[in-house]
């Protein structure tokens, strides 16, 4: 019973904030682009189409995990072991949203101190 409130606690704490994070930068992109605009736009289009699968499976298993967790918690059951597997799959998915895609960007430079008055 404990560790259902803990797993259910869990994915409130990482993999839900992950959603939230990764859907707000889906479509940003940092860095290079091609010569070529077509190659740009199918770089983009699959560089989305990856995120939103990411993203989907990271909903699919926190609905899963806690939908199990707190109808185990109300019905005072066991939880199948499948539902492991969920948990951890799950905050793997959160922590590699977060690492990739879901994090802020660069920081701005800082400007360089002169030792002169201004």
């Amino acid at each position: 019973m404990v560790v259902q409130a803990l797993m259910a606690a869990a994915v409130v704490l990482l993999p839900l904030p992950a959603l939230v994070l990764g859907t707000a930068r889906v479509r940003r992109r940092t860095g290079r682009s091609s010569l070529h605009e077509r190659t740009d736009r199918v770089e983009l289009a699959l560089l989305v189409l990856g995120r939103t699968l990411a993203l989907l499976l990271l909903l699919a298993m926190s609905a899963v995990t806690l939908l199990a967790c707190i109808g185990g918690l109300v019905r005072d059951r066991t939880l199948p072991s499948l539902v492991y597997v969920f948990f951890v799959a799950d905050l793997l998915v959160a922590v590699l949203v977060l690492l990739t895609f879901g994090r802020r960007g660069p920081r701005p430079a800082r400007r360089s101190a002169s030792p002169a008055r201004r």
